[in-house]
């Protein structure tokens, strides 16, 4: 999202080592993964590490240094963390993996949630002394969200402070998941130097940390034989209890095999019934090679999950889109990416076909769409041009004119619509004006591709001021954008200061009929709807509902009507001139002409019928402003935390526990984002440098009453 995109380069066979030219895997092969984490956990060293043993790369790099594959973009090496998701392909052993680094960072969490709605499994990355952390709950609520089966690597055991069993039990507590332990590591912190597989009962010595090698297998140390015994019995009995052939045998004493017992973990991973957990140290290359053979062991390829559902265009069915090469084609758009010469668009097929130099349907955009190339992607490169893509691969498309994040790409004669992505709201405004009046194209330019390509980023001209204000999911994400602007598109820009961005909603439901009936020229327009707005709490959102199928309204109209009314909302359609959310839009009725009725009229006539119901119950009821609430932890030595508490508290902060991690006081709760500018330096006064904190999205809730009273006249 906020990356500068892919701008991609030939790569030479030198640079690809063992590298086969063209994708041969059948599709019980294949592995769609994505790696997840809290910010630091170590990520973008693991893909590294991954990479280096996988033979894609001859020497792994550093995130500290800025050389890593997957974080290239110039501002990722500049302040050392993910920005934008980035792909990778490679194989492991009898698999081929195309794996997606997502950025821990909150403020780029759209990259996360896009990334996983097409992946098939993930692996998510736990910080040895950290465990659990605020970002971890995000991403495991995502892909809790879209069911997919997870692995979990415990990393840096190397580290002061690290606790194996803590982080398993943070997994079974603060994400609710039942664990797998097919590991245990030999030695604490800076004497961790191997791992116990209790599946296979083997040991595994990593040898030198300053060389990368392979784990040499060794007996099962006299000192931890026991231990490694009682574990192996305790994952037997884990599996047994949810998998019927594992249990059957376990109840009647019989041995259980390790291919058995594989097969029957791989069913619980499958099914998202439980999650594996593994262990090691990315930095020092410890656990890595173990790690990828989980991934082909416990991962699931296309074939293991359930057909994708779609939704027909025409008949509102349900059918079900099997990874079958024969099939219609199904396809899923779910990530743009652009810079000054080109722009090329993510696409995880599910059936069907995808091929090069042919030409494919968009129902949503009701638009034709050209495949002018097929690229599979290694970061910033398009690694090798394909002529076709069939079902579970993800590749990059060149030629896309009209699809946007979320569209589906289909047959013409078999319209189909996969299930859209929805995002969050954006939390944060700042005004923004190009230095030179010379720019001022480029600016307007800029803005439109930074938007196409990146959905939490928004645009609006402010009511009062005028100005133009782009909106974001944070101070560093707007930054960034603003970096971008200069590095990849020549535009030097002044930005004002960062301010909350409001929403507003209304309190109760209203009813209008809104007439737009025009005379232009010699053609006339004419547009009846009767729309109601009334309120969704809670949900983030702008519904639409349309109830005037049954009045003979040609389809096309209705969907301008959508068009027009979601977007009068988006465009701060209330009083107070901010974007309204939390609100169902009901179409009940419309009316056309046969001469005169066409899609301009019926988007116009739903946007003034929006604007009005607005006014309409701003009149009768008051108009209803909200403020982002945002959920924050705050860790801190246990002799500061009187001072954070009451600091919090000055701040209409919602103090929901204090819980004790790695020897440090955690404080989780909720705060309204008006009240956390400038927190950081607070918080390192408060901590003398020791405290650090995280904040996220959480909700929009009625802002104060001298807020209303501000911005809504």
């Amino acid at each position: 999202m906020a990356g500068r995109g892919i701008v991609f380069a030939d790569v030479s066979a030198a640079r690809r080592p063992e590298r086969k030219a063209e994708m041969n895997v059948s599709l019980d092969k294949l592995r769609n993964i994505g790696i997840m984490a809290h910010i630091d956990a170590g990520k973008t060293t693991s893909t590294e590490r991954i990479l280096y043993y996988a033979k894609r790369i001859h020497r792994a790099g550093d995130v500290d240094s800025g050389n890593t594959v997957t974080d290239w973009m110039m501002e990722e090496q500049r302040r050392g963390i993910t920005i934008t998701a980035a792909a990778v392909s490679f194989a492991w052993r009898d698999c081929e993996i195309n794996l997606i680094d997502t950025p821990g960072h909150v403020d780029f969490t759209v990259e996360v949630e896009r990334s996983l709605c097409v992946l098939d499994g993930a692996v998510t990355v736990l910080c040895g002394v950290g465990g659990v952390e605020a970002q971890t709950e995000t991403v495991w609520r995502q892909a809790d969200k879209y069911h997919v089966p997870r692995l979990c690597f415990v990393n840096k055991l190397d580290r002061v402070g690290a606790d194996f069993e803590n982080v398993v039990g943070g997994i079974r507590d603060r994400l609710g998941m039942s664990t797998l332990v097919l590991q245990m590591p030999i030695g604490r912190e800076k004497n961790f130097s191997g791992v116990i597989d209790l599946v296979t009962m083997t040991a595994y010595e990593f040898g030198d940390d300053s060389r990368p090698g392979d784990p040499v297998p060794v007996p099962i140390p006299e000192a931890l034989r026991e231990e490694a015994e009682a574990r192996h019995e305790q994952l037997l009995e884990a599996v047994a209890e949810q998998v019927d052939a594992v249990g059957e045998k376990y109840i009647s004493e019989i041995p259980v095999s390790t291919d058995e017992l594989k097969a029957g973990i791989r069913q619980v991973v499958v099914g998202v019934k439980g999650t594996a957990v593994l262990c090691g140290s990315a930095l020092k290359y410890k656990g890595i090679q173990l790690l990828m053979n989980a991934v082909c062991d416990y991962l699931p390829s296309p074939l293991d999950l359930p057909p994708h559902p779609a939704q027909t265009v025409e008949g509102d069915e349900i059918v079900e889109c099997a990874p079958v090469r024969d099939a219609p084609l199904a396809a899923l758009a779910f990530k743009i990416a652009s810079d000054r010469y080109d722009e090329l668009t993510y696409v995880r097929v599910y059936s069907g076909v995808l091929r090069s130099s042919r030409r494919v349907y968009n129902p949503r955009k009701d638009k034709m769409e050209n495949v002018s190339r097929l690229y599979r992607m290694y970061a910033n490169r398009r690694d090798e041009n394909l002529k076709e893509a069939g079902p579970g691969e993800i590749v990059g498309v060149v030629g896309f004119q009209h699809t946007t994040t979320g569209d589906t790409l289909c047959d013409k004669k078999k319209p189909l619509l996969l299930e859209g992505l929805q995002f969050p709201q954006t939390v944060i405004d700042m005004a923004i004006e190009p230095r030179s009046s010379g720019d001022k194209d480029r600016f307007e330019a800029a803005l439109k591709r930074l938007a196409w390509e990146d959905p939490t980023f928004e645009t609006r001209i402010d009511r009062e001021t005028g100005q133009l204000l782009i909106s974001g999911m944070g101070e560093l994400h707007l930054e960034v954008l603003r970096h971008r602007m200069l590095e990849d598109f020549s535009v030097d820009v002044n930005v004002g200061k960062p301010r909350v961005a409001y929403k507003e909603t209304i309190a109760r439901a209203v009813s209008v009929k809104e007439e737009f009936i025009r005379q232009v020229g010699n053609r006339g327009l004419y547009a009846i709807v009767h729309m109601t707005v009334e309120p969704k709490p809670l949900s983030g959102r702008v519904d639409f509902v349309s109830e005037a199928q049954s009045a003979g309204v040609d389809r096309r109209y209705l969907a301008a009507a959508k068009r027009g009314a979601i977007e009068a909302a988006r465009g701060g359609g209330g009083r107070s001139g901010y974007p309204v959310i939390d609100v169902l839009i009901r179409l009940t009725h419309a009316e056309q002409h046969p001469a005169d009725s066409n899609e301009l009229a019926f988007e116009s006539a739903a946007m003034e019928g929006f604007h009005r119901a607005m006014e309409e119950s701003a009149r009768r009821h008051g108009p209803l402003l909200l403020e982002p609430v945002m959920a924050l932890d705050v860790t801190v030595p246990e002799d500061y935390l009187g001072d954070v508490i009451a600091d919090l508290n000055g701040r209409r902060a919602t103090i929901e526990g204090v819980d004790t991690r790695g020897g440090v006081k955690v404080v989780s709760a909720q705060v309204p984002l008006a009240e956390m500018f400038g927190y950081a330096t607070t918080l390192r006064s408060l901590t003398q440098g020791r405290g650090t904190h995280t904040l996220e999205p959480c909700a929009y809730r009625k802002a104060p009453q001298k807020d209303h009273e501000r911005f809504i006249v």
